[in-house]
């Protein structure tokens, strides 16, 4: 029945015009009748049976980190930085010029742990023994939303438009050009593709991560929908140059990766404050490609949507047909998928709430790739919790006809 739905939502077919034509055809590793159904999407959608409403071609949309590869390349790319002392001492010392949502106590304990380490604008020593404190308060307010005190290390942000620790690592970019933070990134790129799975390394005192793999079944489905005739985009929560030299590894290109961009100076420099989406100006810093920020920033940069429409669902002709993430972070533009939605499952609540309810028989889970989680023991807190509003209140989720999704159990695991 499942798969029947997904028939049943895809416009009748139109014949190929003269010329042999081979339908790609999707390689085993995937959970149950997923591949059959990723497959179907290909057959019905691609190029030997065009869908031709609007568009030249069927618009597929993949998250980047946990989605196409293991582990988090903006988190690789931190401790690259940390390790390799490529963070610069702010304006005046003051750590608030890089967020408008660090608080006081953030900055204070910013300031403190780094401030005698560098001049205004220098990079500082995070990489040596001297600078191992100011590299383990710039791991903690990223990695945990705190101060190593435990003090609240950001404010007064949007829950639906913006992560302030996200946005945090492109705004301490800031002093580099695009093409250097790619060079960062292919160092980093080279690190953790090299390490063992499981490996570790050492920032400032502390142990963190140390290495990233691709998927080999999202690579896969990438390499297949572009042979059948889909234009793919990466849409990540990651810097825009990060993602861009990762992304190169699937076969997507710089011009079709929507990461976290920011502004720049006249000579080409990143600036603490990021370029806008929609209604939100660049240097607002109120909306990055999160929940409904990526949203607005897959309606503006593929379909040409511009100002506040580009923050409002479209037209079905305006929208990809299939999506693929695994986090609550992803909620919006997977929502948006016409056609089919895969959910890699990290127990994330809101995410695993809507695809566990799969209401219209859109949604397909399936387990992680590489270490997956154990299923889950208790449900998900769907009719209670497991919606977070714009101010951080949490509530249940609801369909689109604003029912509450009851709670629902982990399955696929």
């Amino acid at each position: 029945m499942a798969a029947a739905a997904l028939v049943a939502t895809a416009p009748a077919a139109e014949a190929r015009p003269g010329g042999h034509c081979t339908t790609p055809r999707l390689a085993a590793g995937w959970y149950g009748d997923n591949q059959a159904r990723l497959q179907q999407l290909i057959d019905q959608y691609g190029a030997c049976n065009p869908y031709r409403p609007s568009r030249t071609k069927p618009v597929a949309v993949f998250d980047w980190d946990n989605t196409v590869v293991k582990n988090d390349v903006g988190d690789a790319q931190m401790y690259w930085l940390l390790r390799n002392g490529k963070i610069r001492q702010p304006a005046a010392g003051d750590w608030t010029t890089t967020s408008r949502y660090l608080t006081p106590a953030a900055a204070k304990a910013l300031a403190d742990a780094c401030g005698a380490l560098a001049r205004p604008g220098a990079p500082l020593p995070t990489g040596t023994p001297a600078g191992a404190g100011c590299a383990d308060e710039l791991a903690a307010v990223y990695g945990t939303a705190a101060t190593r005190s435990g003090a609240a290390a950001f404010t007064g942000w949007d829950h639906r438009t913006i992560e302030p620790a996200y946005a945090w690592l492109p705004q301490l970019m800031q002093g580099w050009t695009a093409r250097e933070v790619r060079g960062f990134a292919a160092a980093a790129r080279a690190e953790n593709l090299a390490a063992p799975i499981g490996a570790t390394q050492k920032v400032g005192t502390g142990t963190t991560t140390g290495w990233v793999r691709y998927y080999d079944q999202q690579k896969d489905l990438i390499g297949g929908l572009q042979k059948a005739g889909f234009d793919v985009w990466i849409s990540s929560a990651s810097p825009q140059p990060v993602v861009e030299v990762w992304a190169k590894g699937v076969g997507v290109g710089a011009d079709h990766v929507i990461g976290i961009r920011n502004t720049t100076t006249p000579g080409g420099k990143f600036t603490a404050h990021l370029k806008g989406c929609g209604s939100v100006r660049d240097g607002a810093d109120t909306m990055i490609t999160y929940v409904d920020g990526k949203r607005c920033w897959i309606n503006q940069e593929i379909f040409g949507v511009r100002g506040a429409a580009a923050e409002k669902v479209q037209p079905a002709a305006r929208r990809q047909v299939f999506a693929a993430g695994d986090s609550d972070t992803d909620v919006s533009f997977l929502r948006d998928a016409t056609a089919l939605r895969l959910v890699v499952n990290r127990n994330k609540n809101e995410l695993m709430c809507r695809a566990y309810d799969n209401s219209d028989g859109k949604w397909v889970v399936n387990p992680m790739f590489i270490e997956p989680k154990k299923q889950k023991s208790s449900p998900y807190p769907c009719s209670t919790t497991g919606y977070v509003d714009h101010d951080g209140t949490p509530g249940p989720v609801r369909r689109g006809d604003t029912s509450v999704i009851p709670d629902q159990t982990d399955s696929v695991f």
